[in-house]
């Protein structure tokens, strides 16, 4: 197999790197705010989740949050309950990009 799981360390390693790269955001470039890092702390606490960090430009906005299967919905849950001014939903990663003939 490659990609992430063979080349990379897995799924656990990246989950660290959304960390550091958070982490980095916050305190080196200092774009991140109060309430996102609220919510990146409140999900990494949940269990089964593997990382979480800020997505966008910066000063507020998204998290993303890389969470086991079976964890999705506790997650959802613990934010609605700890941060009632976010808003939380789930998807799943795609096949990725591809191309096409346009005949």
């Amino acid at each position: 197999s490659s990609g992430i799981n063979a080349e990379y360390g897995g799924m656990e390693e990246f989950g660290r790197l959304m960390d550091a790269s958070h982490n980095s955001l916050d305190q080196d470039y200092e774009v991140s705010c109060k309430e996102l890092n609220e919510v990146v702390g409140i999900a990494r606490r949940v269990e089964g989740v593997l990382g979480s960090r800020m997505t966008g430009g910066g000063f507020g906005g998204c998290a993303i949050t890389l969470v086991k299967k079976g964890a999705v919905e506790e997650l959802v849950r613990v934010l609605g309950e700890k941060c009632p001014y976010s808003k939380s939903f789930s998807t799943t990663a795609g096949a990725g990009a591809t191309s096409w003939d346009e005949e």
